[in-house]
């Protein structure tokens, strides 16, 4: 069986330490883990590596945010992969500065990039892996601050939060959806 872990983010080097890119950061931590380089496909960066049942493909769209769904879309297509095994690796301002969250399937809450996943897709029925980044001072400064580079203290518990993302998401392979839900989805770190 194979998975599809794809990391949502903008591409190029000045939005590569802004809260809006920790998805990207995420699955560049889960390849430095199993030593696995990306190349280019269409628009994505891809690495394929091995799981015992099977291939995870980890995935960074080169299209903005707000057009994942024209990256992660054509490549599970092309792989032959159903939603149900794909896991999409977020920011999320709902949640506090380094909290993580798992769920198998839902809205998109908002977020630009998952509804362009949902759109393309056609379903929303993927698991999703959400890393908090707060809430900007007001509502209208959103864009900025998703955008924004992170002060340096706020930079060491997304750092904190990028590392337990990745170990969420390798625990959905190795131990199962609801039991990483019961063990992520707390507030005990």
């Amino acid at each position: 069986m194979a998975w599809v872990v794809a990391g949502l983010g903008n591409p190029g080097p000045e939005y590569a330490k802004t809260r809006h890119n920790v998805g990207y950061q995420v699955v560049e931590l889960l390849a430095q883990r199993r030593g696995v380089s990306f190349s280019k496909k269409g628009e994505s960066l891809w690495a394929r590596c091995r799981l015992l049942e099977g291939d995870l493909y980890l995935l960074l769209p080169l299209t903005f945010m707000n057009e994942s769904g024209k990256s992660v879309g054509p490549f599970l297509k092309f792989r032959n992969i159903p939603p149900s095994n794909l896991i999409v690796v977020t920011d999320d301002m709902d949640l506090p500065p380094g909290k993580v969250r798992v769920r198998p399937s839902g809205s998109s809450g908002g977020h630009h990039g998952m509804d362009s996943i949902i759109a393309r897709l056609k379903t929303s029925d993927f698991i999703r892996a959400r890393i908090g980044i707060g809430k900007p001072a007001a509502p209208f400064l959103g864009a900025e601050h998703v955008l924004s580079k992170v002060p340096p203290e706020e930079r060491r518990i997304l750092d904190k939060a990028v590392q337990r993302a990745a170990d969420c998401v390798e625990s959905v392979f190795q131990k199962g959806i609801e039991a990483t839900m019961m063990v992520f989805n707390t507030d005990i770190e």
